[in-house]
């Protein structure tokens, strides 16, 4: 009997595993570098996010900044955030970065939400300053995942490339 149970157990995980590897949607790796401009004040809440063409966010990718406390300070990611309640969080997370440094981290972007309108959004604020919700917007093609582009708020300029 125990070794029926163990075997019925051992065919449902495998089971398990099986049906979520199936549904797994296929990525691709870019590495990213954020470079911000030279400001006085507290570090920078950067948020990577996919919008489509419509500006409704789809999937946050990249958080930098950790306390929550200050994700209000990003009104309308948050209000989409705080719906979605994204359970991968901590695997995207990062600190704030302050003005003149740059970070370097690795954005997972679905295959399906490449080449078909939407836009990867990089949205700045920092604390008792200003916000900016398209500090960086490009349009989330395979070509444009391969370049540097110039930001319009904290961000100096954004480096992507396939990892």
């Amino acid at each position: 009997m125990k070794l029926f149970k163990y075997t019925f157990l051992v065919i449902c995980l495998s089971l398990m595993a099986f049906t979520t590897l199936q549904n797994a949607e296929p990525t691709e790796k870019y590495k990213c570098m954020v470079q911000l401009k030279n400001y006085e004040g507290e570090g920078a809440y950067v948020i990577v996010s996919i919008v489509d063409k419509d500006d409704n966010y789809i999937k946050t990718l990249q958080i930098l900044g950790d306390d929550e406390k200050w994700y209000p300070d990003l009104p309308k990611w948050w209000s989409f955030f705080e719906k979605a309640k994204q359970p991968e969080t901590d695997a995207i997370t990062g600190a704030t970065i302050a003005g003149g440094e740059r970070s370097i981290f690795v954005l997972n972007v679905a295959k399906s939400d490449v080449n078909n309108g939407n836009k990867l959004r990089f949205e700045t604020a920092v604390e008792h300053q200003d916000h900016h919700l398209k500090d960086l917007e490009v349009i989330l093609n395979t070509k444009n995942l391969k370049n540097k582009y110039e930001g319009t708020g904290y961000i100096r300029y954004v480096r992507i490339i396939p990892n």
